[in-house]
């Protein structure tokens, strides 16, 4: 107890040098809790832009993407095979004006793939039915187009080509109205697995059983169109009531609407056929044997997993979780050492000081072992002070990164940007698949905990680097040593 006053008393009277050595400790330490709270908050960023489409890291979708086979891109890159399987599904392509008179008012609905191939439903069973599979969802998204119009006059050009008009060879004012909507076919029997998800609707309910005809719409989709729950939406000359709105996932096949799947394969003439299947592992580290699997049981068809959606996120918020990773470590660990070399050489500063004093407790029959306990005594209540003045400031770093930081943006390569032909000719229109996170900066208790470890640490090292000074003292020399 004598010797725990002693210590306390010395820091005491030593106020201004014990705060420096804590301060020193105390900026490593809020260094090391400031940056993992940013390390924490990016990957929280991050989390929250994939977790919608990759539910706990079990979620993974299927599908058969078109390969481009050259560098023309397009339509013409496309092998034979493929060419000819995208125009058959997709009933013929473009709408020929050539075989209607010119004044005659027309209407046409159609749905288009412009980026994957479909596939016999029955390939979710065979998916279903693999190794550490707990399930295999069912879903198909389209391109819905609606033209409406009136043919306009054409003029025969030289050559055999259509005139002067613009675009396809018209001339005179066209007076077509032409319009192009992202639709995705839900299984609505599954709720927590596939295009949309009842945890996403944001607003209203999810789909009904029964055949009652229901849409479902993206939110920034609903704002565009000013459009709400119970408000109705029409596709393929079908009438849908909204009955939710959600906030759909970055990347994958976020859509515009949402329908229940029969319903989007008896409009598109693609009854038991789908281009997408949602799988969910059995556990995150299932999931690499199980896309395997899939692979070889579905020749020429695509996984997409959560760490494919991670590496395919771009933006500023990868930028900002690249630089940490690259440079939060190292500004740690040269923080702290900083911290300890600093507390060590204030620590070796004051035991010269204190030379006399110590050498003092030599002779009057202290032991080497209590004049070291008594130096690294002092420094470990310095470490603990540290460790207290890092928390705090740490803490504060956090708080300000989460007051001040700016937004940060995330975006995810859509996978309707193909360079495929639409109705017109022209490039296929791509959604924009991005979305704004708010970054914050988490502390958690660990954190905390190796902080109160660090300082600690910190002291010991500085204490030990002190007593080995103070125990090869010598009496004689200290009591000639004036003070």
């Amino acid at each position: 107890m004598t010797s725990l006053n002693y210590m306390l008393s010395e820091l005491r009277r030593r106020r201004g040098r014990t705060l420096l050595t804590a301060l020193g400790l105390a900026v490593g330490v809020g260094l090391v809790i400031t940056v993992s709270a940013l390390s924490n908050g990016l990957d929280a960023a991050q989390a929250h832009v994939l977790q919608p489409l990759t539910g706990v890291g079990t979620d993974m979708s299927v599908t058969r993407p078109l390969q481009i086979s050259n560098s023309s891109g397009g339509f013409r890159g496309l092998s034979a095979t493929e060419r000819k399987e995208l125009q058959q599904e997709n009933g013929g392509g473009r709408l020929d004006f050539t075989k209607l008179k010119p004044g005659t008012h027309f209407s046409r609905d159609s749905f288009n793939s412009t980026s994957q191939l479909s596939f016999p439903a029955t390939k979710v069973s065979t998916i279903r039915s693999l190794a550490n599979v707990q399930g295999a969802v069912s879903g198909l998204t389209l391109n819905a187009v609606h033209i409406t119009g009136t043919v306009p006059a054409q003029t025969q050009a030289p050559g055999g080509g259509f005139g002067p008009g613009g675009g396809g060879g018209f001339s005179g004012p066209r007076g077509i109205d032409f319009s192009t909507v992202n639709v995705s076919g839900v299984d609505q029997s599954h709720p927590q697995l596939g295009a949309i998800t009842s945890g996403q609707v944001s607003s209203g309910r999810y789909f009904s059983a029964g055949s009652r005809r229901e849409a479902i719409l993206n939110v920034s989709y609903a704002k565009r169109k000013n459009l709400g729950v119970g408000d109705t939406v029409s596709l393929g000359g079908k009438t849908f009531t909204v009955v939710g709105l959600a906030e759909t996932p970055v990347g994958g096949q976020s859509s515009d609407v949402y329908i229940k799947l029969a319903e989007l394969q008896q409009l598109s003439g693609r009854v038991g056929r789908v281009n997408t299947v949602y799988v969910r592992a059995t556990s995150a580290g299932a999931v690499d044997s199980v896309s395997k699997a899939i692979k070889a049981n579905f020749s020429s068809s695509s996984v997409t997993t959560a760490q494919t959606l991670a590496n395919r996120v771009t933006g500023s918020l990868t930028d900002a979780k690249s630089l940490t990773s690259k440079l939060g470590i190292g500004l740690e660990i040269v923080g702290l050492l900083g911290a300890v070399l600093i507390a060590s050489l204030l620590t070796l500063a004051s035991v010269t000081k204190r030379v006399r004093e110590l050498g003092t407790l030599n002779a009057i029959g202290w032991s080497k072992w209590l004049v070291v306990r008594q130096v690294g005594g002092e420094a470990l209540f310095q470490g603990l002070l540290g460790g207290a003045l890092g928390i705090a400031i740490g803490v504060a770093g956090a708080a300000a990164i989460g007051a001040f930081a700016p937004s940060l943006t995330a975006s995810i390569a859509s996978a309707a940007s193909s360079a495929l032909p639409g109705p017109f000719g022209q490039g296929a229109v791509a959604t924009p698949s991005s979305t704004t996170v708010d970054l914050t900066a988490p502390i958690s208790s660990a954190v905390i905990a190796l902080a109160v470890v660090l300082a600690v640490t910190g002291g010991l090292v500085s204490g030990a680097a002190g007593a080995l000074r103070a125990s090869r003292l010598r009496p004689a020399d200290a009591l000639r040593h004036i003070d």
